[in-house]
């Protein structure tokens, strides 16, 4: 298991986000949080990489999956984080819009410095998304929404993650575009990176998952393989449109 988060709570001053939060990730898996807006995905990937301070339980990263090595993520800053192998790509994407895209990737692997290892993850980078090499050296503020989510991902993975957080991918983006950073999150899952999804279209993330989890007002709700998530009437109802 490359992640386990126990009895987590967050919060706002005095509003409560998350409430004992439990939730695994086995490593080489996608796993997938569904939730309507305000049930806390966003603050459950913030606190694991470091953007908050929980007010209770603990965060375990495993890098090798079988306990080895574990960090508790609650006591590491965000540089930290990174440098152990968990990559945050927030909702938003998050881009510098006046670097160029050569420039932005470059910026994901800002702690390394493993020269040739990261030429080799920049050609990686470059044919998953064949866009961003017709693009490489334009300003990243021209780039279209769905080119702009690929380059975040793109810079996600220059920093060689372990454990690739992702929120919201698909937001904003029309139905095709949708469909090819799905197929790309899988592919990049088949290179083997495990993934932790927020995402709104719950159809295309349950589709793509291994295991997913159903988060309502901060607590998990639901749980259990994506497959059988998918079938149960409470989830067709609430996420699936019946």
């Amino acid at each position: 298991m490359i992640l386990r988060v126990e009895n987590l709570s967050v919060s706002y001053g005095a509003i409560t986000a998350l409430r004992g939060i439990n939730l695994h990730v086995e490593r080489g898996h996608i796993v997938t949080l569904i939730g309507a807006n305000g049930a806390g995905k966003t603050t459950l990937l913030r606190s694991i990489s470091g953007l908050l301070r929980p007010r209770s339980g603990s965060i375990t990263y495993s890098p090798n999956g079988n306990g080895a090595k574990a960090h508790d993520l609650s006591k590491h800053s965000p540089h930290e984080i990174v440098g152990l192998g968990v990559i945050h790509v927030p909702e938003g994407r998050g881009i510098f819009a006046n670097l160029t895209v050569a420039e932005n990737l470059k910026l994901g692997a800002y702690l390394r410095n493993d020269k040739d290892e990261i030429e080799k993850d920049n050609e990686r980078v470059l044919s998953i998304f064949p866009r961003l090499r017709e693009r490489f050296k334009q300003s990243a503020g021209t780039l279209s929404g769905g080119e702009q989510q690929m380059l975040a991902i793109g810079r996600g993975l220059m920093a060689r993650p372990t454990l690739l957080l992702l929120d919201e991918p698909s937001l904003g983006l029309a139905p095709r575009l949708v469909k090819q950073i799905f197929e790309t999150i899988v592919e990049i899952n088949r290179q083997g990176v495990t993934i932790l999804l927020i995402e709104q279209n719950a159809h295309m993330a349950l589709q793509s998952a291994h295991h997913a989890f159903c988060l309502e007002t901060g607590t998990i709700a639901l749980s259990g393989p994506a497959a059988e998530l998918a079938q149960r009437d409470e989830v067709k109802q609430a996420y699936l449109g019946g």
